[in-house]
């Protein structure tokens, strides 16, 4: 099997259509005004292309530029962010970059999954995920209140990992109280942001009105 001429010659982005991990990835490459090939990925059935670059894992997002193959998230993040500079989506300082990592490994590991759970588990998994992303996001309201965007007075990856969460909550029948208003601010200057606009594939439009 030979791979697609080009894969080898442009920055190429294997995503499912709604995935928070892929729409993670899409906003930073949006945010960066990067240029780039979207390959709408069925994970049931992924391309031969993929199969190719990436056969141990086969996941997604995997991003090939040349002969580079990244996959995880957080990896192929951090590397757009120093890949493509401008607009820096970290932090300079050293603590405040530790704590965006600390905060972004968190959602990774405690937010996503319940939203996994919502949408491809059982009537008990989606009800339990539910009940705890709820809470979850009950609890970080002082990080919403305390700052513009997620931990940080300026658009960085944390936003990347948190928006495409929130943008879902409607869809995931995730429903916050009125005093979790700070949260619902944050979406809206998120969401208002034109490079959010174009991260969302024509799946992702349809989830909530903008």
């Amino acid at each position: 099997m030979a791979l697609s001429p080009r894969l080898r010659h442009t920055l190429t982005l294997f995503s499912a259509r709604d995935c928070v991990v892929c729409h993670r990835v899409r906003l930073i490459l949006a945010a960066k005004g990067v240029s780039y090939d979207l390959i709408p990925v069925d994970p049931a059935n992924p391309p031969e292309d993929l199969l190719l670059v990436n056969p141990d894992y086969r996941s997604l997002p995997t991003l090939v530029e040349r002969d580079l193959v990244l996959y995880a998230a957080s990896v192929v993040g951090e590397y757009l962010d120093e890949r493509y500079p401008h607009p820096p989506l970290m932090p300079v300082e050293p603590l405040a970059r530790a704590r965006l990592r600390l905060a972004m490994l968190r959602i990774e590991h405690e937010w996503v999954p319940h939203v996994q759970a919502i949408q491809h588990g059982n009537k008990a998994q989606a009800d339990a995920g539910r009940k705890r992303l709820r809470e979850l996001l009950i609890a970080t309201l002082p990080v919403f209140k305390a700052s513009k965007f997620y931990l940080n007075q300026e658009m960085s990856l944390a936003d990347c990992a948190v928006a495409p969460i929130i943008y879902r909550l409607p869809a995931l029948g995730v429903l916050l109280p009125k005093e979790c208003k700070a949260i619902e601010d944050y979406g809206v200057r998120i969401f208002s942001n034109p490079g959010f606009q174009r991260s969302l594939t024509a799946e992702e439009s349809l989830l909530r009105e903008l």
